[in-house]
């Protein structure tokens, strides 16, 4: 991997801090590993008794909710009826049942927003989840940009560096997240104008020069080399990814066909 793509990231990180609500107590190593593992904070329950007492102290900030009947169903739809009953019901709501409790979920469809059954694979789980909050109209995660101590919100349009928030204009923003995500790769004037500004933008190339300062005056004196420029080029953001001293040329033959040899060698080309 070359230098320019270890330094972006394109990462997802949680909307909200609110943590999912899981039954039992504990959850299943077995998926409740994943979930973490996928960034979810999980908050384990006995039954729908523990769930009010945490709702009586004031710990119910829950995003979602993950319930497992296989153990015991009765304590679990228990829980789904306590949460779906709520003054702001828990939206969504995951129901885990085993192949023979899938009867006993008709005429329930109230209490919960999808079942899965069990036993599930692996990345199942968070997957369902991400699509259930998909689904709801709930969607948890955002997509960033990170490129050393520089972070992009792609879908709320904001920028940071080193925890600061950057104040951007609109299309200082869309300059930067266009060089960010092709970090290394140099683009010409003529190129950023056409690909940021539009085709149908008449501006001169002395728009780009003019953006490209402002964004390095708004980096800060530490960070304004992140954006580099390429004499009589263009510009780019951090570093080239291509390393000469790892390409090897055309090998040289010489007259009699062997590789090698100085003085009077030639390249061998195949055409």
């Amino acid at each position: 991997m070359s230098p320019a793509e270890n330094s972006r990231r394109l990462v997802k990180v949680a909307r909200a801090n609110e943590p999912l609500l899981c039954f039992p107590d504990p959850m299943p190593s077995e998926w409740a590993r994943p979930l973490r593992d996928a960034g979810y904070d999980l908050v384990c329950v006995s039954g729908a008794a523990a769930a009010a007492a945490a709702e009586r102290a004031g710990n119910d900030s829950w995003t979602g909710a993950i319930v497992c009947a296989t153990d015991d169903m009765t304590e679990a739809i228990n829980l789904c009826r306590h949460l779906r009953r709520r003054e702001e019901p828990v939206v969504p709501l995951l129901l885990i049942v085993a192949r023979h409790e899938i009867a006993e979920l008709k005429l329930r469809n109230d209490l919960f927003d999808d079942f899965c059954v069990a036993p599930l694979h692996p990345g199942e789980l968070p997957a369902r989840v991400e699509h259930l909050f998909w689904r709801t109209g709930q969607p948890i995660d955002q997509e960033m940009v990170e490129h050393g101590p520089l972070v992009l919100n792609l879908e709320t349009y904001q920028a940071g560096i080193a925890g600061r928030a950057l104040d951007l204009t609109y299309m200082e923003y869309q300059l930067l997240r266009f060089l960010a995500t092709h970090p290394g790769k140099v683009f010409t004037r003529e190129t950023l104008l056409n690909r940021v500004w539009g085709y149908e933008y008449y501006g001169g190339a002395r728009t780009v020069d003019v953006h490209v300062r402002r964004l390095r005056a708004k980096l800060g004196e530490e960070h304004a080399h992140l954006i580099q420029t390429v004499r009589s080029v263009g510009y780019r953001l951090g570093q080239a990814g291509w390393n000469p001293s790892g390409h090897r040329g055309p090998e040289r033959v010489n007259d009699q066909g062997t590789s090698g040899g100085s003085g009077e060698s030639r390249v061998a080309l195949q055409l």
